[in-house]
């Protein structure tokens, strides 16, 4: 099956699970992300692929299997803040965790490196050695970034700068004002189970919320997704609902069965989790905030410098040595979380061949690649 068979039997796939609840339009959005380049199309294509990993990189079937996040890549990481009020940096995003090889969560994240990669960024002999030191880090001591005490030089990074905690605010009333500028019945149908969602993720005692559909992200487009914005104690609160599918993993591998496990492994042994993070009817809830963001790779991460000017740009930062590993470091907190034993992972390390993670990267990027441009030049 090619990726534009594969495409449409996905959104098919989308429309079954969903009925009347995808939105249309947003699926032809996901499909002008595919054809904008090889890193948007891997993101927005996790379903793809969980087809074709396995033929890619056949070796890495036998990798002790766990509960692992699946739709992996440079910008499914972020900052939140825990139940202590305490930020935190990490994976943010689960929607596609299921049972498979845990090798294949590195080699996507690998994967995703090589093609947000700049042509002066690192090479896959590079990524593999951060990746790898940072995972193997993880899997000495594993536990949560917890950025107020330690970790300096992440929290330098990740800390919200007043130009971009501005900008947050700006952008949602700018959503918002556009959605209400709709005409009635152009407006997205607000599903019972969504307005629910929300209206029970906000505090007691809030006012009443205004609420509007937004488009946001690129795996999930196609899926309703909410915003609820309310007073409450004399300023804003907002509440995001975004629908939820079974994994894309467990489509192409129907032996895995159909559940749903974003909060199991969200709220693993080794993190500190969002407490306003749930999963209930097939809806997910978190709260936005700007301490509450994925970290992008086209937009600018670091403080203003001194002189008015922005930091470096977020792609440099994140393939930078440092926040790979850390990334890695991560992973590997999440996957012992959740029943993985760090004994069997770190001998199915030590039996691969040096390069086994550059090799199968560079074998996926190329397959990306090549199945991207198929579908920008045959697909409208």
């Amino acid at each position: 099956m090619d990726i534009l068979a594969s495409t449409s039997g996905y959104e098919a796939y989308l429309k079954a699970e969903l009925g009347p609840e995808v939105v249309a339009k947003d699926l032809t959005k996901k499909r002008a992300e595919m054809r904008r380049g090889p890193f948007p199309f891997l993101r927005a294509t996790y379903w793809r692929w969980a087809e074709i990993v396995l033929e890619i990189s056949p070796e890495l079937a036998d990798a002790p299997s766990l509960l692992a996040v699946g739709d992996i890549h440079l910008e499914n990481f972020g900052t939140w803040r825990d139940a202590d009020g305490r930020l935190v940096w990490g994976v943010n995003d689960f929607d596609e965790a299921a049972e498979m090889p845990y090798a294949l969560d590195l080699l996507r994240l690998a994967t995703s490196g090589l093609l947000a990669a700049s042509p002066a960024g690192q090479d896959a002999a590079q990524i593999e050695e951060a990746l790898l030191s940072g995972y193997t880090a993880g899997l000495d001591n594993p536990g949560p970034a917890v950025l107020d005490r330690d970790l300096a030089w992440l929290r330098q990074l990740v800390v919200v700068a007043e130009g971009h905690r501005q900008e947050f605010w700006d952008k949602l009333k700018k959503k918002r004002k556009r959605f209400e500028a709709l005409p009635a019945d152009e407006r997205p149908t607000l599903w019972p189970r969504y307005a629910a969602a929300l209206r029970a993720a906000l505090p007691a005692g809030s006012d009443e919320p205004r609420m509007w559909a937004q488009c946001a992200g690129l795996g999930s487009l196609g899926r309703p997704r909410w915003v609820a914005e309310a007073k409450w104690q004399g300023d804003w609160v907002i509440r995001e609902a975004k629908g939820i599918v079974p994994s894309g993993w467990t489509r192409a591998h129907t032996d895995r069965g159909r559940a749903i496990r974003c909060m199991e492994i969200a709220t693993g042994r080794f993190r500190a989790p969002d407490p306003w993070h749930d999963v209930t009817d097939g809806v997910a809830i978190r709260r936005l905030s700007p301490n509450n963001r994925k970290i992008e790779t086209e937009k600018p991460l670091l403080p203003e410098n001194e002189d008015g000017t922005e930091g470096r740009l977020g792609q440099d930062v994140l393939l930078s040595t440092d926040m790979l590993g850390a990334m890695a470091r991560d992973l590997a907190s999440v996957h012992l979380g959740c029943g993985g034993e760090a004994d069997r992972l770190q001998r199915d390390l030590a039996r691969r061949s040096k390069g086994w993670l550059a090799d199968a990267a560079r074998r996926a990027a190329r397959a990306v690649a090549t199945e991207q441009k198929l579908f920008a030049d045959r697909s409208q």
